[in-house]
């Protein structure tokens, strides 16, 4: 009896240490949590630790390619042990569901596809308790069941707030923000309003706000004693009350070439705000007393299109498009002075994990930066599969020991774990 007990102890132990590359795959982001646009509060900064400082020469270890993606430029959110995304395909725009291992769950439509300027998925599906929730680029706003994908509610938002959008549709990464869905039709009936997220009844609807929806993707934060919803326009930046929909505070920004689509940065009651083509950075200070907002810098050659920005340690990281000759930025958050550039990068999506930036070139240069006292310092580097300018659209995410990289049909994920 003793014998056997000893051979099965032993199998089983045999079992436990001869794994298939898939479940070893499942088990490297086990409990990553990435649950919406650049991540919890929209921070774009991964809370992992433990990440590798260098790469090896080709790159971190490839886990694995999913290559039914479709055509467009979402990214990746990763909840519950689920990695969601979505793509066109043909006529239709396709929310898609992937296991840890890249394996596929399920598929579910939501509405047409976008077949005009720019054709392709726009948004990324956002993740809370156990739905996921994602807005097409003409205003079809619907909730799935995380699990299944078993469609939950629908809300057309042309139809029913009369949505207005600019030449490249829609292109908003909804926000959930306690019991609401918070989203920006831009239509006359609904500039910005707040749906619950159970049912997709509409709780309250601002009207005050002048001007019709940009390609921005907002964030909300704690400022004044109130949650803020702040966001950009076709031609200002907004604050709205979270709670009731009320216009807190706006100001003018008008840029060059309607694409206003940067994620403002929040920080100590600053918001910097940026568009493309010329347009520049600007960093501003709301005041509630007056509705309005005070211009603290503005500098035209931080025209940051699609890159994103983000704040590290008082310090302001982004990428400049056309007047900014391509740059890749370091400046000092307050006052908008260079701490670093470097303009051989060309323009990069980021995001920043264990004290690195992680650079997406738009033509597939990954890059990885270290943050130094001097601003950011070149580690290593590797090229994906080279693409068209402006292929890589959709910005990296590391989460659980992963690096996320999605480029149209394609979505890699790299081990880049220390250990």
């Amino acid at each position: 009896m003793e014998t056997k007990r000893i051979a099965l102890i032993a199998v089983l132990l045999l079992v436990a240490f001869i794994r298939t590359p898939f479940s070893q795959a499942a088990d490297i982001g086990a409990g990553a949590h990435w649950p919406e646009h650049h991540g919890p509060g929209r921070t774009n900064i991964s809370p992992d630790k433990g990440l590798l400082k260098k790469w090896p020469e080709g790159g971190p270890r490839k886990l694995w390619t999913f290559s039914q993606c479709g055509k467009g430029f979402s990214g990746v959110t990763i909840a519950d042990g689920m990695i969601f995304t979505a793509g066109d395909f043909d006529r239709r725009e396709i929310i898609i569901a992937l296991g840890m291992d890249g394996k596929l769950l399920w598929k579910q439509p939501n509405g047409d596809s976008w077949r005009r300027a720019s054709p392709g998925s726009r948004a990324t599906p956002t993740y809370s308790e156990g739905a996921v929730y994602h807005m097409n680029p003409t205003g079809r706003l619907a909730a799935y069941k995380a699990k299944s994908g078993e469609p939950v509610w629908v809300v057309d938002l042309k139809e029913k707030f009369d949505a207005k959008y600019g030449i490249w549709a829609l292109a908003e990464n909804v926000i959930i923000e306690g019991e609401k869905v918070l989203c920006m039709p831009g239509g006359p009936k609904g500039r910005v309003v707040a749906l619950d997220k159970r049912t997709g009844k509409t709780l309250w609807t601002n009207k005050e706000i002048e001007h019709s929806a940009a390609y921005c993707s907002g964030l909300v934060v704690n400022h004044a004693g109130l949650r803020q919803l702040i966001t950009l326009t076709q031609r200002s930046v907004v604050g709205v009350d979270v709670k009731t929909g009320k216009l807190l505070w706006s100001a003018p920004f008008v840029p060059r070439s309607p694409q206003n689509s940067l994620t403002p940065v929040f920080n100590d009651g600053y918001v910097y705000i940026a568009c493309g083509h010329s347009s520049g950075g600007r960093l501003i200070k709301p005041d509630l007393s007056t509705c309005s907002a005070e211009t603290v810098w503005h500098r035209e050659d931080l025209d940051d299109c699609h890159s994103g920005a983000l704040l590290v340690d008082g310090r302001l990281y982004g990428s400049a498009c056309r007047q900014g000759g391509r740059q890749f930025y370091c400046v000092d958050f307050l006052t908008g002075k260079n701490i670093k550039i470097d303009k051989t990068m060309g323009k990069v999506g980021i995001t920043v994990a264990d004290g690195m930036i992680y650079a997406l070139n738009f033509q597939g240069t990954m890059s990885l930066l270290a943050i130094t006292p001097e601003g950011f310092e070149l580690v290593s580097r590797f090229e994906l599969k080279r693409k068209p300018v402006n292929s890589y659209l959709a910005h990296p995410v590391v989460c659980g020991g992963r690096l996320y990289i999605r480029c149209d049909n394609d979505l890699h994920a790299f081990d880049v774990r220390a250990n």
